[in-house]
């Protein structure tokens, strides 16, 4: 026979399972008519607790059990982390936050050293 614990912990598993799945994390893809493809990334993080206690020093019901107390909760949170952009055979990162002028040059950097390269081998 399960613990009432038991039965509190997979009733919030369960919950979570339904919130919580893999779409939450990789979104669904965006298609753009020219043909770009737009994927929202997220980081989910979430917790959880369950705990309970059986009541009385003697059995109290006609079943021989103690009387059982408990609850369970959980939580979780949901932040977005930026998009991923799919345009031939180039992938990048769009980040929501941070330092943006940093990340667009690391993105530009190989089209640089080829324009840097080109004008080399016209010298």
């Amino acid at each position: 026979m399960e613990h009432p614990v038991e039965a509190l912990m997979k009733t919030a598993m369960e919950s979570i399972r339904g919130i919580v799945d893999v779409n939450t994390v990789i979104g669904d893809p965006v298609e753009t008519p020219d043909g770009t493809v737009i994927i929202p990334v997220s980081r989910v993080a979430c917790g959880f607790a369950a705990g309970g206690s059986a009541f009385g020093a003697e059995p109290k019901d006609a079943g021989g059990e103690q009387p059982f107390g408990g609850g369970s909760g959980a939580g979780v949170s949901v932040q977005p982390v930026g998009f991923l952009v799919v345009s031939g055979d180039n992938v990048r990162l769009i980040p929501v936050d941070g330092n943006h002028l940093a990340e667009r040059m690391l993105d530009l950097a190989p089209q640089i050293m080829e324009k840097i390269e080109e004008i080399r081998r016209k010298q």
